[in-house]
């Protein structure tokens, strides 16, 4: 199911939750009952309660667009690191650059359709990427540096090749959600306890409260949809994309 259609659902369905309760409690209530009657206490706490569950919302928000811009910057530093390995072998024998920057291309190549798939539907990195990323690692670390200008670009090639494997490591490490399952449970009952205080100010049937109360379900609906759309950085909604890897490699684009 697409996710603009959950997204869509959720909404319709919080307003039509609130609205739905509403008009039964109506239903259900007294000829003479006075709504101008809320007790002030419970308005207070209402705003309290909303001022909070706010708060507590804009951490969330943060916290899980902080996750997926920094699963994006890992991937940016893997492809720079990789492109870098492509570059600075060009010091080496025809032969042994062509083999190296070939593996190269092919680990990209891997990344970009293969395991970017295999990320999302699976949560964890592919073994066929470890490989090909091994034999890179073999290919720069096992050459001996005929003179000293390929001595030089050694050491250089070592390190990115190691700084593309602790992208790649911190890349797996972030796969999966980020939020844990008691800060969702929190968030949950902080949306039902704060809708609730607002059913308690004894809302009547009158359109404009309707509509407030149903747009600020749907609110609601909208801000816990945006953080369970950001909690995967991988696989869900807006996605930490392949697009360095395309941009530093783009005859892979084809």
């Amino acid at each position: 199911m697409p996710e603009w259609l959950v997204l869509t659902l959720a909404m319709l369905a919080a307003c039509a939750v609130v609205v739905a309760i509403t008009l039964l409690r109506n239903r259900a209530a007294r000829d003479d009952e006075d709504p101008s009657e809320t007790p002030d206490v419970i308005e207070y706490m209402t705003m309290w309660i909303g001022v909070v569950y706010a708060i507590v919302l804009g951490l969330a928000i943060a916290g899980v667009w902080e996750a997926r811009s920094g699963a994006q910057e890992q991937v940016r530093a893997e492809a720079q690191a990789l492109h870098e390995v492509s570059e600075r072998v060009r010091v080496y024998p025809p032969d042994v650059r062509d083999r190296i920057r070939e593996d190269v291309n092919a680990y990209v190549g891997h990344v970009v359709t293969a395991e970017w798939k295999h990320m999302a539907d699976h949560d964890e990195v592919s073994e066929r990427g470890e490989e090909l990323l091994a034999r890179i690692r073999q290919d720069v670390t096992d050459y001996e540096p005929r003179n000293d200008f390929e001595a030089q670009a050694y050491q250089p090639l070592v390190d990115q090749v190691a700084a593309a494997d602790q992208a790649r490591s911190s890349r797996a490490t972030s796969i999966g959600a980020t939020m844990p399952g008691v800060v969702w449970f929190g968030l949950l009952a902080g949306a039902v306890i704060t809708i609730g205080m607002v059913l308690a100010l004894q809302i009547r049937r009158t359109p404009r409260e309707l509509v407030l109360a149903g747009l600020f379900s749907a609110l609601i609906a909208f801000l816990l949809f945006l953080i369970w759309d950001f909690d995967a950085p991988y696989s869900r909604g807006i996605t930490a994309s392949a697009e360095p890897f395309l941009h530093l490699f783009p005859h892979l684009r084809g």
